[in-house]
């Protein structure tokens, strides 16, 4: 039977079957990078927090309602990609919980709300581990905190005299030992406590600034992003002193 061309080419191994050339993968779009996408979190956190500032100047409630919830997410995300520890993530996402129950007009949400906010100071005091802050800060802390509570317990509704007062030592000890990691972390402790006192000097009726809720809302966002820029720096510093320590371990 005589061979077809084909047949021939096939049967003639002399000659390499040459294959169609492969084309090459199209190029991948490129990978946002972690710090680029830090960066692109920590901006959308801070137009929440301008939007949420606004709306409540504003007086426009629906504003304040969307903004006021997407802030610790956001920021909670930053941390996340900057490599955070789980307990300042943690912190901060029950801080959001905090922040939808305070929402609600109501004493049982304004409870939810404090507890949530006391288990993320837990989370924070845990996270600080045994760093000392400055010896003066303790007793500063400790004298604010006890006049602050014997002045305002006379004008607390009954039923939120103990947990106002409970919460407030774990606020007090989070501003105190916030200071052991820096200024920064230091900082927002205290904005932590002057951002909460404004809102127990409602509870107790005391005179207000005007817009407190614009003063409580910055010195608290301003406060949630210090004391994660703060940790996060005091982390950084931790894991390079453990690396040249191991470095240095090596070498010897």
């Amino acid at each position: 039977m005589p061979n077809t061309p084909d047949a021939e080419h096939l049967f003639n191994r002399s000659e390499p079957v040459r294959s169609a050339p492969v084309p090459a993968p199209a190029p991948r779009p490129a990978a946002l990078s972690r710090d680029t996408l830090g960066n692109v979190l920590l901006a959308a956190f801070a137009l929440a927090v301008l939007a949420d500032l606004v709306s409540l100047l504003a007086g426009a409630e629906a504003g304040h309602w969307i903004a006021k919830p997407l802030l610790m997410p956001l920021l909670a995300a930053y941390a996340a990609v900057r490599g955070g520890p789980r307990l300042l993530i943690a912190a901060l996402l029950l801080g959001w919980a905090g922040d939808v129950f305070l929402l609600l007009d109501a004493e049982w949400a304004f409870l939810a709300g404090m507890g949530f906010f006391a288990t993320g100071h837990l989370c924070y005091l845990t996270l600080f581990g045994r760093r000392r802050p400055h010896r003066a800060l303790g007793p500063l802390y400790a004298v604010l905190l006890v006049a602050v509570v014997a002045l305002m317990w006379p004008g607390l509704p009954a039923g939120l005299r103990v947990p106002v007062a409970g919460y407030a030592v774990l606020l007090a000890a989070t501003a105190w030992r916030a200071g052991g990691l820096g200024p920064a972390a230091g900082a927002g402790g205290a904005l932590f406590l002057i951002s909460d006192l404004l809102i127990a000097t409602e509870l107790a009726e005391w005179p207000r600034p005007p817009a407190p809720d614009f003063w409580i809302m910055f010195l608290y966002s301003a406060a949630q992003l210090l004391l994660t820029l703060g940790v996060l720096a005091a982390f950084r510093r931790f894991d390079r002193a453990e690396a040249a320590e191991g470095r240095h371990g090596r070498e010897e």
